[in-house]
């Protein structure tokens, strides 16, 4: 009856987020359903002290992550930068190249450091552009951005910066460039296998006579721009590499700015100081701080465009960051109510049982990042917990821990982006497009990408590589 309750709530959640509903009323009443189903009194408490506190923790930390970001794509939007870009790489690789044009730049930019959500405000004006000059249905946009935002960059590739491949680190004494034979066959399959599915899924819907879509049935389409506004690509990449860059050094220089791992803050107004971890937050001062500093290259190189929209394109991004930011809070509140019912539990002893170390490992952290919506908190959870005794197996069976690393890292990226889960909702969400019409294919690169893992077993397990 426990597993039930809290695969009932999963699932009507999944259902509510496909049928369009909103998630933001969905999640909180859902979560709280399976609590009043497993211990009526515990409800209240439960939305005040567990789902509500972390609701506010998540936007705490990534809220002005989500609002610098979308200011920095609308500006990237309104300046012509966008345009830029788009005409100089159909340009180069000719418009028929669009999905691995779009696929590329998105994998850069997160394996340059750039935040997965970021990177999503960053790069749809330009995927926009494209599609509608190659007139490639737009339905396509989320599944070619999270393809290369969501999958490989994430935590297949070594050395990524992003908090998947960053967090086993800790549990194995690994680096994140551990196994990185295996990372990089995992992620030639994944993106081999991504953009032979796009492509043909892009043939198919074309030979039906399907386009980009009419005007009047798309929304949040980036504004047009004035075609005599010309700018040039190099100045139009600017801002991006600033971005890049100042995010991987401001990564660097802040630990070295900030002495001690604890900053105080005792302002005289204050009653009580304020001790800030900066672990915790160093890596969200840089995106920000880059954030910051792309938005000022933006500004210095096309002020008098961008004064033209800004007062309209800056409210849009705070809209939109808005709808975002709630969007995936109210996901992490979900998870983390499930992940304290007794269901969560049993499920995760029931997945102790599996007798190989590696497949015991891959499926566990999919699973629970799949019940969560969060590969992040299902990766967190996975490891607090059974750490131990995935080293103690790997152990006996000669496993290196680099590949318990890139396995359990890999596996988190898999089942995680099933219809509830926070980036997918944000995906859908900026590219104004619904889970009706996009997320069957954002689907199939969860399946791929869960295959993936299971063939990098299967190669270290036939090759010994590492």
């Amino acid at each position: 009856m426990a597993v039930g309750i809290a695969a009932l709530s999963l699932i009507l959640l999944m259902i509510a987020a496909y049928r369009g509903m909103s998630v933001i009323i969905m999640a909180p009443l859902l979560a709280m359903l399976a609590v009043l189903l497993t211990d009526p009194a515990a409800v209240p408490a439960a939305f005040s002290g567990l789902f509500m506190d972390k609701v506010g923790s998540f936007l705490k930390l990534y809220f002005p992550v989500f609002l610098l970001g979308a200011m920095f794509g609308k500006l990237v939007e309104i300046s012509g930068f966008s345009r830029a870009i788009v005409t100089a790489v159909i340009g180069i690789v000719g418009a028929g190249r669009a999905i691995p044009a779009i696929m590329a730049v998105t994998a850069l930019l997160t394996y340059g450091g750039v935040s997965v959500f970021v990177a999503v405000f960053a790069v749809y004006p330009f995927a926009a552009e494209m599609f509608r000059r190659a007139d490639i249905p737009k339905r396509l946009v989320p599944a070619t951005i999270g393809l290369g935002a969501i999958t490989f960059t994430m935590d297949a590739l070594p050395g990524t910066p992003q908090i998947q491949n960053i967090i086993p680190t800790s549990f194995f004494g690994t680096t994140a460039w551990a196994a990185p034979v295996l990372g990089l066959i995992g992620s030639a399959c994944i993106a081999a296998m991504g953009l032979a599915y796009l492509g043909w899924r892009r043939r198919a819907m074309m030979a039906a006579g399907e386009g980009y879509g009419a005007p009047e049935t798309l929304v949040n389409e980036p504004e047009p721009v004035d075609d005599a506004a010309k700018v040039h690509p190099l100045v139009a990449l600017l801002p991006l590499l600033v971005v890049g860059v100042g995010n991987l050094l401001l990564t660097l220089a802040i630990p070295r700015w900030v002495s001690g791992d604890v900053v105080t803050l005792s302002l005289v107004g204050m009653a009580e100081p304020v001790d800030v971890k900066v672990a915790q937050v160093s890596a969200l001062w840089a995106v920000e701080g880059a954030l910051l500093l792309g938005i000022a290259t933006i500004l210095a190189f096309a002020y008098r465009t961008v004064a033209k929209r800004f007062a309209e394109g800056s409210k849009a991004a705070v809209g939109g960051a808005l709808l975002a930011g709630m969007n995936t809070a109210v996901e992490y509140g979900f998870g983390a109510v499930i992940a304290a019912l007794p269901g969560f539990l049993i499920v995760k002893e029931a997945l102790r049982a599996i007798p190989d170390p590696l497949v015991n490992e891959a499926i566990t952290v999919t699973s629970l990042a799949g019940i969560t919506g969060s590969a992040s908190g299902g990766l967190s959870i996975a490891l607090a917990a059974m750490a131990d005794q995935f080293i103690a197996a790997g152990d006996a069976a000669g496993i290196s821990r680099e590949v318990l690393h890139r396995v359990a890292s890999m596996a988190s990226g898999g089942m995680d982006s099933l219809p509830h889960n926070g980036a997918v909702i944000t995906l859908l969400a900026v590219t104004g497009l619904t889970h009706r019409q996009a997320y069957k294919d954002i689907f199939a690169l969860t399946l791929i990408k869960t295959v993936t893992v299971f063939i990098v077993i299967a190669v270290y397990y036939l090759t010994g590589l590492v």
